[in-house]
């Protein structure tokens, strides 16, 4: 499922009313940005291949962290994050976090047919409307721009 550049296959999804979580394989194009966000659920990344970074808050303060095959990152619930591909080569990650963020991300995909280009402004109005649908906060351009992220909309 392409998630507005990533994309998402469930290894264990979000449907079972018994689990507490799903877990996902992600692919994170060359070039590809998540931008600045929020959401109450945890999210884990384990790094398969290539090179990602990822926004995290720390003891020095919200700063990009370079994650690299074999590396673990995890996200609480209520921390601002984005994540982008700045290599050459996609990413791979397996993705563990809530059912509900599952949902979400299946409510918001798309089928993959490769590579697409910037956000329309339908996409936009998508990302936004199931965002509040879910409780999940958007980081505004200026946000973004203050930690090197440039919003693109077709």
């Amino acid at each position: 499922m392409d998630v507005f550049g990533p994309t998402v296959e469930f290894i264990s999804g979000p449907d079972d009313p018994a689990a507490d979580f799903c877990v996902m394989r992600g692919v994170v194009p060359p070039g590809v940005v998540v931008p600045l966000h929020s959401h109450d659920d945890d999210e884990d990344f384990l790094i398969l291949a290539g090179t990602q970074q990822v926004l995290v808050e720390d003891a020095h303060g919200l700063g990009w962290r370079d994650l690299h095959a074999g590396d673990y990152v995890h996200i609480p619930g209520g921390i601002v994050h984005a994540h982008r591909n700045v290599s050459d080569e996609p990413v791979v990650d397996l993705i563990i976090t809530s059912t509900r963020l599952g949902r979400f991300f299946r409510e918001l995909a798309r089928p993959d047919v490769g590579m697409r280009g910037p956000l329309t402004p339908e996409d936009l109005g998508q990302l936004i409307a199931l965002s509040a649908k879910y409780g999940y906060v958007l980081g505004t351009p200026e946000q973004n721009a203050a930690v090197g992220i440039e919003l693109r909309v077709a």
